[in-house]
């Protein structure tokens, strides 16, 4: 299968590290335009820079789209796009008995309420000409609720019922409308993570394995899954060649989740 995204434009979101990083590289290696966004300026320039020296076309903007201010912003600045990655979000372990309102509700705006505001903008204005694809960065959490994480789990839930409502709203139109699940993902914040659950004279490859033993038991495929195996999925479901595949969970989650389907 060929994947040809030239003439597109992507925004992907919180792609500065990461799941976002890796997808921004591959959507322009794919010949997207991308859009790279993130709430800090210096390291926003720096992955525009990264992008464009190995022959991207991309453009960035810096803002925090886990705000009503910080989304408009971005819209103001790039109101028209055909790809619509909803990546940026937030997670942290708390113990749910003690998890303040002021987390919940922070936990809700970065990871739900920043994708909606992005999807209300775009989505009607890929209907309007025909094509579009709108991605839900999720998690398999959204299905298998982790205990020392139970917010988080919570608004990755969400995320698929927002998905799928906004692609029954456009059936027919050319705009698909998609959850993608990631599992335990090599990301800066999950190697952090890791590694503060085993203490810093662990070897992080000791940690891994400690990790999917012990938290993650469940997983086939035994290890942490790699960013770029999420953004292959990612480019995959933004491709023409997912025409038929709108208002679906995708899992990219290594085996995680137990469920034969989300």
């Amino acid at each position: 299968m060929n994947i040809d995204l030239t003439g597109r434009t992507a925004l992907v979101t919180g792609s500065t590290a990461g799941i976002g990083l890796t997808t921004a590289e591959t959507l322009a290696r794919a010949g997207a335009t991308v859009i790279v966004n993130g709430r800090d300026e210096g390291r926003v320039k720096s992955t525009v820079d990264k992008l464009a020296a190995g022959g991207a076309r991309v453009r960035g903007v810096a803002a925090d789209v886990g705000t009503e201010e910080g989304a408009n912003a971005l819209l103001t600045a790039e109101p028209e796009v055909d790809i619509l990655v909803n990546n940026a979000g937030i997670f942290a372990p708390q113990d749910v008995f003690e998890i303040p309102d002021s987390e919940w509700l922070r936990f809700f705006e970065v990871n739900v309420l920043s994708g909606v505001r992005l999807a209300r903008h775009h989505t009607p204005r890929m209907v309007e000409r025909g094509w579009g694809r709108v991605i839900f960065v999720s998690s398999e959490s959204a299905v298998q609720t982790p205990t020392e994480m139970v917010h988080y789990g919570m608004t990755k839930t969400a995320q698929l019922a927002v998905a799928r409502g906004m692609a029954q709203s456009v059936a027919g139109t050319g705009v698909t409308v998609n959850s993608v699940l990631p599992g335990p993902t090599l990301t800066p914040g999950v190697e952090e993570f890791i590694s503060g659950l085993n203490g810093s004279d662990v070897p992080f490859e000791e940690a891994e394995r400690r990790f999917m033993a012990k938290d993650r038991p469940t997983s086939l495929l035994r290890r942490l899954i790699r960013p770029q195996e999420v953004a292959n999925m990612i480019t995959y479901v933004a491709s023409d060649l997912a025409s038929a595949t709108t208002g679906g969970a995708l899992r990219v989650d290594g085996g995680v989740a137990t469920a034969i389907i989300p």
